[in-house]
């Protein structure tokens, strides 16, 4: 419990500096940031013909969709022709093609939902080139977007999507992956070339010992809140998490963008103590999940209590010994929370309640959420909570100096209901269509398929496992899911930032509510829970609820 306070301690430490630094880093009048990484970037620029001339709101989607679609294309042809590309010293065969589509977006989404398993499915070739080049660029993509609808929130025009595309990579995720990878490496994960090692056990028997390049692997897959392991059992592996220090490090760079974005937009919008409200209502919420979830997981099972299997000092079912109860649970809060999507324990072993956390934070995915596109949702909702508050009083709701309208409205409302649609509906299809995928029958199994298709909507990836997800249904269910999932949100939300950038500041009056106070943050963290239940409460209710429920001890 003491590393966990001090991990969170270190991540509110470091939040504010790295938010405004952030702020620096996007900001196109002349800083020191430019001078540091200035030279690398103009050759990068005039390479692509790019200059930095601001986009209207439909030039800076359309880029970003058609750099997107590009890139996936090329990624796509890597994973259907690795068995005739170099470093496959594994032989590994071509990618199914079902399974390619769904791989494909699943990167590109910044989901990273694995149905093959990391060793054994993609060369080294297309581990390096294509997932770590994914890896880079999916969450620079929805970094560069939450930056340009903060500008137009700023009343600031909304920038170059391509020029922020690169400052995301070069001044924000490849310092901090490179170094952190040489720490990773540094605690004994592994980074080689060589083939997988064939050792022979104490009983005689050969065994095959996956490798590779995995150290920087894992830099940017935490930091990047990417969350896809290198191996099959991602960061419960050895070799991808070998130590506590490595743990703690993960658990921290998972956190560091999504915690610093408020102050960020603070910094950008010229209301410093708007984002610290923002920052304060999330943490309080990270902190209520985090608590039922050790309660819960610290509690046991006591139906396994029952059998005489003795769980009353936290249930180790589907966790690593090296870890426990507690800091899996914390893993399990933190990586739905932040949208990354890794595992150090597995989610299907947790308990009801502890698996009702995860799949909360990630219907919610407003609880500091994934790197860019959770903090545009957080923005949602605080628009939608001004909405409310507006219309309680009688008032038209003003938003940073801007009046939210009908047009505004639509959107948003669009987008908000675009999720349950994603999740409920194709979980529904699952059920009734290919039961016989779903390996737990019951409420457990329920929860299976609903945490599939919200960890696919929400862009998360983790999984609760125990489907036969490999099949064609599955692949391309889940990769349509993963893709209007990431990118409605954030054409629609683009809408609204050049939306309110159109629109005439309106000054400030007595009767306007204002955005930086206690209030507000109540009145935020109440909107999140409140449009989350009315959501999604029933289908919670059928799955984990009902399972916990029916424990006996």
């Amino acid at each position: 419990m003491l590393s966990i306070a001090v991990i969170i301690l270190i991540a509110g430490l470091l939040a504010k500096p790295v938010g405004i630094y952030m702020a620096h880093a996007f900001d196109y009048n002349p800083t020191k940031v430019d001078r540091l990484f200035g030279w690398f970037e103009k050759p990068i620029l005039r390479l692509g013909g790019i200059r930095k001339t601001n986009q209207s709101w439909k030039q800076y989607a359309f880029s970003l969709l058609i750099a997107g679609g590009v890139m996936m294309a090329v990624v796509y042809a890597i994973f259907r022709l690795q068995h005739l590309l170099p470093l496959n010293p594994s032989d590994i065969q071509a990618m199914e093609p079902t399974l390619a589509f769904n791989t494909v977006i699943s990167f590109m989404t910044n989901t990273n939902l694995q149905h093959y398993s990391g060793e054994s499915g993609l060369s080294y070739l297309s581990q390096m080139l294509a997932i770590v080049f994914m890896m880079f660029v999916a969450p620079a993509t929805t970094l560069a977007a939450a930056i340009a609808m903060i500008r137009g929130l700023a009343g600031k025009p909304l920038g170059n999507f391509f020029v922020d595309l690169v400052r995301a990579i070069t001044r924000v995720l490849l310092p901090v992956a490179f170094v952190t990878a040489l720490i990773f490496v540094s605690q004994g994960v592994p980074q080689t070339l060589e083939p997988s090692a064939t050792a022979t056990t104490l009983e005689g028997a050969e065994q095959t010992i996956a490798r590779g390049p995995v150290g920087s692997f894992l830099s940017i897959k935490e930091f990047g809140n990417n969350g896809g392991g290198f191996f099959g059992v991602n960061s419960a592996h050895p070799f991808e998490n070998p130590t506590n220090i490595a743990n703690a490090l993960q658990i921290l760079l998972m956190l560091l963008v999504t915690t610093s974005l408020p102050f960020t937009y603070g910094k950008m919008v010229g209301n410093r103590k708007q984002g610290g409200v923002l920052f304060a209502a999330m943490g309080i919420m990270f902190v209520v999940m985090l608590a039922v979830s050790l309660i819960a997981e610290q509690a046991g099972n006591p139906a396994l209590n029952a059998i005489g299997i003795d769980t009353s000092q936290g249930s180790m079912e589907g966790k690593e010994a090296r870890f426990g109860a507690a800091q899996s649970s914390f893993y399990s809060v933190v990586t739905t929370a932040s949208e990354t999507g890794a595992v150090n324990a597995m989610h299907d072993s947790l308990t009801p309640i502890g698996g009702l956390v995860t799949i909360a934070n990630m219907m919610l995915n407003t609880i500091y959420g994934g790197i860019g596109a959770g903090f545009i949702n957080v923005l949602m909702y605080a628009m939608i909570g001004v909405f409310l508050s507006g219309l309680m009083v009688g008032r038209t709701p003003e938003f940073l100096g801007k009046k939210i309208e009908g047009k505004e409205m639509l959107l948003i409302a669009v987008t908000l209901l675009a999720q349950p649609f994603l999740i409920l509906a194709p979980a529904a299809i699952a059920v009734m269509v290919y039961p016989e995928t779903i390996s737990n029958p019951g409420f457990h199994g329920l929860t299976q398929v609903l945490y599939e298709y919200t960890s696919s909507a929400a862009n998360n990836g983790s999984g609760f496992e125990g489907l036969g997800d490999n099949t064609p249904f599955w692949n391309i269910s889940t990769g349509i899911v993963m893709f209007l999932g990431r990118y409605f949100g954030l054409v629609a939300m683009l809408a609204v930032a050049g939306s309110l950038l159109a629109k005439k500041s309106v000054p400030e009056s007595s009767g306007t509510f204002r955005t930086d106070t206690a209030l507000f943050g109540i009145v935020f963290a109440g909107t999140v829970i409140l449009v989350g239940a009315l959501t999604f409460f029933p289908s919670l209710a059928l799955g984990p609820i009902a399972e916990q429920l029916t424990l006996k001890p």
